[in-house]
């Protein structure tokens, strides 16, 4: 809860305690007082819905006490003031409940040594035109975040968790098949990056990383995975795939929602039909991969990417992606030499081309698994062991205990009923995204740094879930 949120509730149980003892005219400022408290709420934090019931509690207590304060009325005896209090105290415990259980969500603060900074922007690829609006000239525009370790931070503003959420949220919510107002309070949480800071200037250069969304995802989905990469030195790159992504917002306020026909569910379609147009969608998504990869290494004279122009080891370049996303970083490597190692994050194999399949690619892969996405029909059935078996170069298979899909992604830190409503798995939100974080560093500092690390070299007793399959 937020400050002003948690001095109103004080001050209501201040009051409610206080009941027995109304006849003291005094005690009923408190409520006067926490009115006042209700109006900075409003004013400096903002309404959201959660905090529903302590408003009506606060209304009803307010007009109570302006009854009481206009007619200097007495209270009935002590026993039932007391038998009052405990009433208002059984219902202000259930009016607490859904600030707490649905928080502003706050993910944990990058570890590194540097501090994050982060920028949007969009980018026209007029090579290419866009396959799913209703505009057949319409060339492919995505947005695109990045977040790169910056300098030390004065006064520079913190960044949204999520740009547009006004926007995003009900969206959001409605892929996930809950009440559009449910997610309306995340346009009040803050990331750890700091919007615009300038580039760290420890190194000549740094190197790069490009993540890519799942199937109805969004760019700052793994804004956690993201910026502890930055803040180890890691200059990361994630486009919102347009008419994929749950939706995207524009500079100028055009919005594109996701397009269903661009991957619809494999039931209505004949397997032969859903393979071809889920390949289409992983050419073009691997083909934004590719023309971020270009914007990004060319001389760029942007006020934003202009200060990246010549910063970014081109070299090393890793790639890393969620679902759908994962296997879009699997074509993307198999198709441009550019990529160095790649990383999987339940990684959805249909979308991938069958000569990847066939043949494997030969960069370093990471493929991590969710528990419920290996014990279900994905990794067998879609085609990934067939891959893994045909893998040229060097290849590491793990599966960790006790997540779902969206483990991994910041929506577990949602809220403390995320497993319940079906967003996680059971293992701990803060304990998944700590194994993350730790084989994604191990992962990318051997193959784009050289710095090797027994994290991947076999089970570790540090972490007990996360299990190897041969």
């Amino acid at each position: 809860m937020r400050t002003f949120e948690i001095i109103l509730f004080v001050l209501l149980a201040i009051r409610v305690v206080l009941i027995p003892f109304e006849r003291r005219r005094w005690h009923e400022y408190f409520i006067f007082v926490a009115a006042v408290i209700w109006g900075a709420h409003i004013e400096f934090e903002g309404y959201r819905w959660q905090m529903i019931p302590l408003y009506a509690m606060l209304l009803g207590m307010l007009i109570n006490a302006l009854r009481r304060y206009s007619s200097q009325r007495e209270s009935t005896h002590p026993r039932w003031g007391l038998a009052k209090t405990l009433g208002m105290l059984l219902l202000l415990g259930i009016a607490i409940l859904p600030p707490i259980l649905m928080p502003i969500p706050q993910t944990p603060a990058p570890t590194g040594p540097y501090p994050v900074g982060t920028f949007s922007l969009m980018l026209v690829d007029e090579s290419r035109l866009e396959l799913y609006s209703n505009n057949p000239d319409e060339p492919r525009a995505l947005m695109l975040q990045v977040w790169y370790p910056a300098e030390a931070i004065g006064n520079t503003e913190i960044a949204p968790w999520m740009e547009g959420a006004e926007i995003m949220g009900p969206a959001i919510a409605e892929y996930l098949e809950l009440p559009t107002f449910f997610l309306d309070h995340l346009k009040y949480s803050q990331s750890h990056a700091y919007a615009n800071a300038p580039l760290a200037l420890d190194e000549d250069v740094y190197p790069l990383l490009l993540f890519s969304h799942g199937w109805n995802g969004f760019r700052a989905q793994n804004t956690n995975q993201m910026e502890e990469l930055a803040s180890y030195g890691y200059i990361v790159a994630a486009p919102d795939h347009t008419y994929g992504s749950v939706m995207t917002v524009f500079p100028d306020g055009r919005v594109a929602g996701n397009n269903p026909e661009a991957l619809p569910y494999d039931a209505i379609l004949p397997p032969d039909e859903f393979i071809f147009v889920a390949n289409l969608l992983a050419d073009q998504w691997a083909g934004d991969l590719s023309f971020i990869l270009d914007r990004l290494s060319g001389d760029y004279s942007g006020i934003q990417l202009g200060m990246l122009s010549g910063r970014l080891d081109v070299d090393h370049v890793g790639v890393l992606g969620h679902s759908t996303g994962g296997g879009a970083a699997i074509e993307f490597c198999a198709r441009d030499i550019r990529c160095t190692a790649v990383f999987g994050m339940d990684p959805y194999m249909t979308p991938v081309s069958e000569n990847v399949l066939s043949e494997g690619i030969t960069q370093p892969l990471l493929a991590m698994f969710s528990q419920f996405w290996a014990d279900n029909w994905e990794t067998k059935e879609r085609g990934f062991d067939r891959f893994f078996g045909n893998m040229q170069g060097e290849k590491t298979h793990l599966i960790v205990e006790g997540t779902a899909h969206f483990d991994f992604s910041d929506l577990p830190a949602f809220s403390p009923l995320a497993h319940a409503i079906g967003l996680k798995g059971p293992l701990n939100g803060k304990r998944v995204l700590r194994i993350i974080n730790d084989y994604t560093l191990a992962f990318f500092d051997e193959h784009l740094r050289g710095e090797s690390s027994n994290l991947l070299n076999g089970p570790s007793p540090d972490y007990p879930e996360v299990e190897f399959i041969q």
